[in-house]
């Protein structure tokens, strides 16, 4: 309950002091199974708390992903695995949840959508997941998305052939693995910001993306900034606050 709300139920006794005192310190954190759960996240940035299911148990999942949602926003976990994918879509009949991307969210209040388009860009049919993750995160919080896979360079001509729709997208998030150059390739060929996701796609002297990584922190195509390896949720909330501008 926001504050207002909390004092406004104080003011009319149906709450006493102590149970106000209670509410207004749990409305901006509490803990949970372990989990902080920060409340007042959006007062500060706009956007709720986003769980990162990776490494919680199931339990832990659902609990912070129910508080969240009892606190009156939507939710978005990220990395969220099968068992904890299947115990959130018990407890929550309205739950999205993406096998390809490991995303599930609740919307119970549809955000505005922008006018304006993300291009979300694969170089290979194996960056999905990550692309998915960043696609699903901007479609979320209320940017549309364009969606162009496999276009990497060792087929150029293919990106050559979707460069009308990629220019019609406000920013660009672009996604590869391997030697990691296919954001350079677009950053040379557009005006509109580009925000590079490295994943570990590749045989071993790609080290996991770390060599995907490199490429795109050293690219020479201005306008070109880079997140961390199979940072899809990053680039997509980013990608999102640049439209939202």
């Amino acid at each position: 309950m926001a504050i207002d709300g909390i004092l406004e139920a104080f003011k009319a006794g149906r709450i006493d002091l102590e149970e106000a005192r209670t509410q207004i310190s749990s409305s901006y954190f509490e803990e949970i199974e372990g989990t902080t759960i920060d409340h007042a996240r959006e007062t500060r940035t706009g956007q709720a708390e986003v769980i990162f299911a990776q490494s919680k148990t199931t339990s832990q999942v659902v609990s912070a992903f129910k508080r969240i949602a009892d606190n009156g926003n939507n939710v978005l976990a990220t990395r969220v695995h099968k068992d904890a994918a299947e115990a959130l879509e018990r407890e929550f009949s309205a739950l999205s949840y993406s096998e390809t991307a490991r995303l599930a969210s609740l919307v119970t209040h549809k955000p505005a959508t922008l006018p304006t388009p993300i291009g979300v860009i694969t170089a290979g049919t194996s960056d999905l997941g990550v692309a998915e993750e960043a696609a699903l995160t901007a479609e979320f919080y209320g940017s549309p998305v364009h969606r162009i896979n496999d276009v990497g360079v060792a087929g150029i001509h293919r990106l050559f052939a979707r460069l009308e729709e990629i220019k019609m997208c406000r920013t660009l998030v672009v996604v590869a693995g391997m030697e990691g150059a296919l954001p350079s390739v677009v950053g040379g060929l557009v005006d509109k910001p580009v925000i590079a996701v490295p994943t570990s796609v590749g045989y071993g002297a790609s080290f996991n993306g770390l060599a995907a990584l490199l490429g795109m922190l050293n690219s020479c195509a201005s306008g070109v900034s880079v997140v961390n390896i199979d940072n899809g949720f990053g680039a997509g909330f980013q990608a999102h606050r640049i439209n939202q501008l």
